[in-house]
């Protein structure tokens, strides 16, 4: 016996029709090969489809969720962070450069797990090779001798100790020559490679800071602090850490302005030198055509 069904009769402004078999399309509630309407308003009423406007984000939910999927790429998780990824491009309200960006990320997940491949490395201390594309578009090779996974300023990065150094020109540091910082999601292929583990890790140059004023008791000690003593209580406090990528170590220095100085070694002195006048430049610019009267 077929099913009595109960005719519905519905009164609806010009062009409605149209966007509901549209709806009942994409939905793939067809009868034969058309749109189904009537199967459409029975698949709503079963609470089977949901209809609506995707949910709102302001900009800074958009801006905390796509920081989230980058965190959870760089820690592994790469199956939470496809499902947060594909449910903003699926249900969120996004601009177009978040919505590609996600789709790539989402594209990038299904196929390069390179977090864990690098974490199976290290953990067995196996060489190997890796294919990166640096920010300038160039691709480079580096044979991996020793690497890290280090937290730098809200996200993860690779540090590697390789063999190559012809892509490093006119370093101010040849101590650290060995040494890369590597975005984790540039690397494009990995590959195991022979030989040994270097068990010295990083190369890395002893640097001694003097903290001053409020730092002295608000500096909060780092893993790579060699030693840490009050000079002079309540004034000056004496760290030496290794430093192993000197990028890092500016950008932090320079954040606590008169407060931290660089006693040592001279190379690392110079570097924050040629910042502090770089800047001072930049708020202090030379008079052009100005005369003096």
């Amino acid at each position: 016996m077929s099913r009595k069904k109960t005719v519905l009769t519905l009164s609806v402004p010009p062009g409605t029709k149209e966007k509901l078999e549209a709806i009942a399309q994409k939905s793939n509630i067809l009868w034969g090969k058309e749109p189904s309407v009537s199967g459409l308003i029975v698949a709503i009423a079963e609470q089977k489809l949901e209809i609506g406007q995707p949910f709102a984000l302001s900009k800074s939910q958009v801006y905390i969720l796509s920081k989230s999927i980058d965190v959870l790429i760089d820690t592994g998780n790469l199956g939470e962070a496809q499902v947060l990824a594909e449910l903003l491009l699926e249900r969120g309200n996004l601009e177009i450069p978040l919505r590609q960006s996600l789709m790539q990320k989402v594209s990038q997940l299904t196929t390069e797990a390179w977090r864990i491949l690098v974490d199976e490395k290290i953990k067995a201390q196996q060489p190997f090779r890796l294919l990166y594309g640096n920010a300038q578009a160039q691709e480079l090779e580096y044979t991996v001798r020793y690497a890290e996974i280090c937290f730098y300023e809200k996200r993860f990065y690779l540090q590697i100790w390789c063999e190559e150094t012809e892509d490093i020109k006119g370093t101010d540091f040849p101590e650290l020559i060995h040494n890369r910082c590597l975005r984790l999601e540039r690397i494009k292929a990995l590959v195991t490679a022979s030989g040994e583990w270097q068990q010295a890790g990083l190369d890395y140059l002893e640097v001694c800071l003097h903290l001053r004023r409020g730092l002295v008791k608000a500096y909060e000690a780092k893993d790579r602090d060699i030693s840490d003593e009050v000079i002079e209580v309540g004034k000056l406090r004496q760290i030496v850490r290794r430093v192993s990528n000197p990028f890092w170590l500016v950008r932090e220095v320079l954040r606590y302005g008169q407060d931290c100085i660089v006693v040592s070694p001279e190379n690392v002195r110079d570097r924050i030198k040629q910042e502090l006048l770089a800047s001072y430049q930049n708020y202090n610019p030379p008079s052009v055509g100005l005369n003096n009267q």
